[in-house]
């Protein structure tokens, strides 16, 4: 015999950190497991610290974070997370980001901007990451950012089971608030069955969040329209979007989305728009009670990403997860 052969199983072991709280409990529920034991910390000066509380070595690591204000702080956790568990010798470490940062800053638009949503995964990589997980990604292209297996959630099964549930679908027209998101809305309309319909709108370059809308393409008038979009964060683009609609005649306007930025004015905006009857979203971000309101449902996005480790812990399809369609 030329070597030693190892006995023993995988063991599998989730790690969370402090930016959802909430999160990280209900996946380990549903896995089945208790969160590994961590001291963290904050020097006086912001530095953070991190060190785990039991052996890691040969594990299968899974660290949770969201990617939410302040959202530079809660990155550099994770990174200092990874790298603790890659010099702690952890055999795989994946990366689980329910909402991936920096990922509307996908492309250059004019010179001299960054591709910041490669930055992040560059670093994941460097600090030690095998594999990245994410939730409804701003676009698919992300995948190829980082070098090694992207999971690529999403969460329209946990959305649209809620809307199949309290709507109609015969009256109902899935709405994409612009061309960046037709391919998106063009699947909720194909499990839904119901028409699609797009908003034409145009971004102001030099001042951000800022949206004009034009028109409106589709038949809308007299129907319950389902706007769709992977966030919501200062709602400046949905809740004109959802004016343009009713001035076309819609009967009323939902909002789904998978991600809760709710930045600034948003709620504001959202609450006291006449034309939305509800905005759907789910809790990949944390929403503080403070910033929650009448017309706002949150779904757990936990299921799904508890489902989806196990997938990857027992070496199985991800993509089932979906009907092959991830």
């Amino acid at each position: 015999m030329t070597g030693i052969r190892a006995t023993g199983t995988k063991t599998l072991m989730l790690f969370g950190g402090r930016a959802h709280p909430e999160l990280n409990e209900e996946v380990a529920e549903h896995l089945g497991v208790s969160l590994v034991p961590s001291k963290t910390f904050n020097f006086a000066n912001g530095e953070i610290y991190v060190r785990f509380e039991e052996s890691v070595r040969g594990s299968d690591a899974f660290v949770i974070q969201s990617h939410t204000a302040p959202i530079n702080e809660w990155i550099m956790e994770q990174l200092i997370m990874v790298d603790a568990l890659k010099r702690a010798s952890a055999k795989q470490i994946t990366v689980v980001m329910p909402f991936y940062g920096y990922a509307r800053q996908d492309k250059k638009h004019r010179g001299r901007e960054p591709i910041s949503a490669r930055l992040v995964a560059d670093m994941f990589r460097t600090a030690g990451a095998d594999r990245l997980m994410a939730v409804d990604l701003h676009t698919a292209q992300i995948q190829g950012f980082f070098d090694g297996p992207v999971d690529h959630l999403w969460a329209l099964p946990i959305l649209a089971g809620h809307v199949q549930e309290n709507y109609a679908p015969e009256n109902m027209t899935v709405v994409s608030p612009d061309a960046g998101r037709v391919r998106v809305a063009d699947v909720w309309a194909d499990r839904l069955g119901t028409p699609l319909a797009i908003i034409h709108k145009r971004r102001n370059p030099e001042v951000a969040n800022e949206v004009k809308v034009h028109e409106v393409v589709g038949d809308v008038e007299g129907r319950t329209c389902l706007l769709v979009d992977d966030m919501i964060d200062t709602a400046g683009t949905i809740t004109q979007a959802a004016e343009a609609l009713m001035e076309a005649g819609a009967e009323g306007v939902l909002v789904a989305a998978t991600h809760a930025v709710l930045s600034g004015p948003a709620v504001d905006r959202l609450k006291n728009s006449a034309s939305i009857k509800e905005v759907i979203v789910t809790n990949t971000l944390p929403i503080p009670q403070e910033r929650r309101f009448d017309k706002l449902t949150v779904l757990s996005i936990a299921p799904l990403v508890a489902r989806a480790i196990h997938e990857v812990f027992e070496e199985g399809s991800v993509t089932s997860l979906f009907n092959g369609n991830a």
